[in-house]
């Protein structure tokens, strides 16, 4: 009966929703939504509206799902789509050596079985309780909002009665409730997800969504949860150990295993003494290309690589593999690899629409500031990394290097997160531009997400296109490492020949109408930059060129040391070029200077590993895509 009823009362609100892929609807009316769907279910509404900020921050996405499986604007998730995705874990595409050394046998490949629908957690399936609770059928709560929102609200509700609590109209009473919602089954990150939703009531929030819509929650400073109520639900305490996260996130430790195999083969990363030993510069942002079983089944697995942290984007749960002072296998470059972090996102780079939560965002910024501060890295493109922006070590590594985490990661949002949002810093004819479309309205058609050369499904970006001249119909200019015979970069995802990243920083080559050309690659490259709809700020910073009496200076993918300064036992590493030319009259960013380092560990023990450090001092840039490396003997350094 109750169902009989909830449906009635549902159907004049779905039958007014429009479909998928409709027009923008009126304004007005996503706030009103959520406004009903709290009312029926008893829910209070600001909670209804945090609750969907953290999951989507109220963005419907055209009814296309998370990367993870999840729907709408709250997030409801559907067991079949998340295992539809798990079949080539990150690590496994292509041939990247993700250690990226030639002093250890090459380490890529691994496997872990797929689980079966009924093995995957609540968290993957709340699609199908929404549906059993709300009465609404399984595929409106996928397309279309209302449902949607009334799904989430239905769950709420149901959490707050298992609780034996009462449907109170006070926002504090829910605490419990919405960390239920969280999926989470550790007390601690179910309590960090509730406090992120608590914050937002507290703080509030005014967006417009991908429809459109203009969705507020008035700012209420006074709430104060009830905390405790976590305490009841019954959930796990997180696997305690050696973590290093900051206390404003849910973080366990599963450690990944340092094993010897015999013959001198061993796995999965490398003992260190970092940063005593050297300095962690570089953080990088990967995707796991797996689900989250799957990640933590491989990073356990002594034969595969390893990488610092995984990050769950469902409640942005956090776990630990190697401690900070080791070095992990992940970047498919030993010089990054040597003097970084690597942090792997649960998602997916070529799925079509696919999208992160905002829990996992906000985690990932609060560790990365953590680190960044722990290690006085600058919070910048230059040293925040994507994997797609890590260089090839040589000429012949540079195809196999990976791309994500891909065009569809919102670095706009993620910097702002990290309290260093991406604004103007220079006047209308600086010599610095740093790229940053807005997100959502830029939709350049990427190719090949799940077939070869089909357009994917129109997404928000934070990426634009290099051409060869000042319109879109001029050639994308070349990356002659990705394709010697010299084609010309192609539409595809995968694709970083021709692609700025929002955040990265360049120099000016000339400005032409609603056009920008930047030094890129050792090309003059043009990207549409239209005044009334910038796709670049204007920015400050510090550019080199070749020193006088150069024509060209080579560039390189890692900053290893002069020959001379290898100690007796370790072979000397070629300071070998990459295919690119830094000419003269071009200009590049500079992203910091850094002592020529080789961090030699090819055997188990540690006690045979040396850090080789030499004379010879780099500069590193933003060349391209990926960043580069040219020798400070080489070049001059001048103010943009």
């Amino acid at each position: 009966m109750g169902a009989l009823a909830s449906v009635a009362l549902l159907l004049p609100l779905l039958s007014a929703a429009p479909p998928a892929g409709a027009d923008v609807p009126e304004a007005g009316v996503l706030q009103g939504q959520f406004a009903r769907a709290a009312e029926r279910q008893g829910v209070p509404v600001s909670v209804l509206l945090a609750v969907s900020y953290l999951q989507s921050r109220w963005d419907t996405h055209g009814g296309a799902p998370s990367v993870t499986g999840g729907y709408g604007p709250m997030h409801l998730t559907d067991a079949v789509t998340a295992l539809a995705r798990t079949a080539a874990p990150h690590h496994s595409e292509g041939g990247e050596d993700a250690r990226g050394d030639s002093s250890r046998p090459v380490r890529t490949g691994g496997d872990a079985p797929v689980p079966a629908p009924a093995e995957l957690p609540e968290r993957l399936r709340t699609l199908e309780r929404a549906s059993v609770l709300s009465g609404i059928p399984a595929e409106e709560l996928r397309t279309v909002p209302a449902a949607n929102i009334e799904g989430g609200a239905a769950l709420l509700a149901a959490a707050q009665r298992e609780a034996g609590l009462p449907a109170s109209a006070d926002p504090a009473d829910w605490y419990g409730a919405v960390a239920r919602y969280s999926g989470a089954d550790d007390s601690a990150t179910a309590a960090t997800y509730a406090d992120d939703v608590f914050d937002v009531i507290r703080t509030g929030e005014t967006r417009t969504t991908d429809s459109g819509q203009v969705v507020m929650l008035p700012a209420a400073p006074a709430v104060a949860p009830a905390t405790g109520q976590v305490a009841d639900l019954g959930l796990r305490r997180p696997a305690a150990g050696p973590v290093e996260c900051p206390s404003s996130v849910a973080c366990e430790w599963v450690p990944a295993p340092y094993e010897e195999f015999g013959d001198g083969d061993y796995g999965n990363h490398d003992k260190a003494n970092r940063p005593v030993s050297q300095s962690i510069d570089y953080i990088v942002i990967h995707d796991t290309e797996a689900d989250w079983n799957t990640t933590l089944k491989l990073v356990q697995d002594p034969t595969y690589v390893s990488w610092q942290y995984s990050l769950r984007s469902s409640d942005g749960h956090i776990a630990q593999h190697v401690p900070l002072k080791d070095v992990a296998w992940h970047a498919g470059n030993w010089f990054v690899n040597a003097k970084s972090v690597g942090l792997e996102h649960e998602g997916f780079l070529t799925s079509p629409d696919s999208w992160y939560t905002e829990a996992m965002y906000r985690t990932s910024a609060r560790l990365v500031r953590y680190l960044a501060g722990r290690y006085d890295i600058p919070l910048d493109r230059q040293h925040i990394l994507g994997h797609d922006n890590v260089p090839g070590t040589v000429a012949s590594t540079i195809k196999n290097m990976h791309t994500d985490p891909g065009p569809y990661w919102d670095w706009a949002h993620y910097f702002r997160l990290l309290g260093r949002p991406i604004t103007p810093s220079a006047g209308p004819h600086a010599g610095v531009v740093t790229v940053r479309p807005d997100y959502s309205s830029h939709q350049p058609v990427y190719t090949g997400c799940v077939t070869a050369g089909q357009a994917c499904a129109p997404h928000g970006s934070g990426a634009v296109r290099l051409h060869t001249a000042p319109s879109a119909d001029a050639p994308l200019v070349k990356d002659i490492g990705l394709r010697p015979g010299g084609q010309d970069s192609t539409t595809g995802v995968n694709d970083t020949g021709a692609r700025a990243s929002t955040g990265q920083s360049f120099a000016v080559a000339e400005r032409r109408g609603d056009w920008t050309a930047v030094w890129y690659l050792g090309q003059k490259a043009w990207f549409s930059n239209p005044v009334k709809e910038p796709t670049a700020v204007n920015a400050r910073g510090l550019v080199l060129t070749p020193r006088e009496g150069l024509a060209e200076v080579p560039v390189y993918g890692r900053a290893y040391p002069e020959a001379s300064a290898y100690p007796a036992g370790v072979p000397v590493q070629s300071v070998s070029p990459l295919p690119y030319k830094l000419l003269a009259g071009q200009r590049y960013v500079v992203g910091g200077r850094t002592p020529g380092e080789y961090y030699f560990a090819p055997v188990f023990d540690p006690s045979g590993h040396t850090v080789v450090r030499g004379q010879e001092e780099y500069y590193q840039i933003q060349f391209g895509h990926r960043v580069a490396f040219v020798k400070a003997s080489d070049v001059r350094v001048s103010r943009a």
